[in-house]
């Protein structure tokens, strides 16, 4: 069985339940529905998913010693499939998020780091058996891109010096938080080199390279523009969401992917890969919220159990389907989606 990290941002997502009329106005009181309290931000959001798949992980986080705290650490050892790797920093506050998602309407988020401001990678061991270690939201995890990001550079270093394959993802940068005004064309010109698998969002890209999405806005030309040039930065695999449009899968060539670590298994299906994956239709949407870390874990399934790009991409894009409609991402929701995937997909994964 494939070992798997998940590091780096960790919090806890708390959605009351909204009937879309609800304001801020002082002196008034708006009744809400019931409140959702569960594990979020990358590490919560791509663990919960690869669980759901069957592959066990190691959550690698800092929490701090707040009652928040201790039902994060809770949560994550109540759930099967996830073994905690937290650090609990003394007299820390623990990340949290406010989700307001009324009815047909994109989400908002109020947003505390706590934390999460003190994760600078040295939480993430070198240990046996180790795969892949997948590292979530970096800019919000300022020790970690401090000095110009020199810090994840040297942990995603120490990673694939010892044959591990190193996955990223990013969040929209807000340019008001304490990591907004970084150099982030800087940042991800010295840090693609040692990224084996990128999986950000065309608004995480453009909200990092503003000049190179141009004035075009998210179009197809943009998202693959900026794939491409990711690639030219070094990365392996490249695989940018991009809502409802899909996700624009691009690879390397053939020696950067064999440099890929053990968990890129058959690396060679994977060369020169430029493709689209569709999205699956739905009849119901519920939330957005995780769908694009949903796409980093099916894909990251797919490579460590040697699927074909295509098949792999159209796992990634069956587990966020799952998402958006509101339900957890294991085989046998899948199978509701895509039952031909399933199919093919049994024998590989053990399903």
């Amino acid at each position: 069985m494939a070992r798997v990290a998940v590091a780096g941002h960790l919090c806890l997502d708390l959605t009351p339940r909204l009937a879309g009329v609800e304001r801020i106005e002082p002196g008034h009181l708006f009744e809400v529905g019931p409140l959702s309290v569960r594990l979020g931000g990358s590490v919560g959001n791509t663990g919960a998913a690869l669980v759901d798949l069957g592959v066990p992980v190691d959550v690698v986080a800092t929490v701090g010693d707040d009652d928040l705290g201790v039902l994060a650490r809770r949560m994550v050892e109540e759930r099967t499939g996830m073994t905690s790797r937290l650090r609990q920093a003394t007299g820390s506050t623990s990340s949290y998020s406010l989700v307001f998602e009324a009815p047909g309407l994109d989400r908002t988020f109020w947003h505390h780091i706590g934390s999460n401001a003190l994760f600078d990678g040295s939480e993430v061991e070198v240990s046996a058996g180790l795969d892949v270690v997948h590292l979530g939201y970096p800019n919000l995890l300022p020790a970690l891109v401090a000095d110009s990001a020199a810090p994840m550079r040297e942990t995603l270093t120490r990673l694939r010096a010892a044959g591990v394959t190193t996955s990223l993802d990013l969040a929209v940068i807000d340019p008001r938080s304490p990591t907004g005004a970084l150099d982030w064309e800087q940042i991800l010109r010295l840090t693609m080199s040692e990224v084996d698998v990128f999986t950000p969002s065309v608004d995480d890209l453009i909200s990092a390279l503003p000049a190179f999405a141009g004035t075009a806005g998210d179009d197809d030309a943009t998202v693959e523009r900026l794939a491409e040039t990711l690639l030219d930065w070094g990365a392996g695999v490249v695989a940018v969401s991009a809502g409802p449009r899909g996700v624009f899968l691009c690879t390397a060539d053939t020696d950067r992917l064999r440099a890929g670590g053990r968990g890129l298994v058959g690396p060679e299906r994977w060369v020169g890969v430029r493709t689209w994956m569709k999205p699956y239709p739905l009849t119901r949407v519920a939330t957005t919220t995780g769908a694009g870390d949903a796409v980093s874990a099916g894909l990251l399934c797919g490579l460590l159990m040697g699927l074909s790009p295509w098949r792999s991409g159209s796992l990634a894009m069956a587990c966020a389907a799952a998402v958006v409609s509101g339900r957890r991402p294991t085989p046998d929701v899948l199978g509701t989606i895509d039952r031909s995937l399933v199919t093919a997909c049994q024998r590989d994964l053990s399903w």
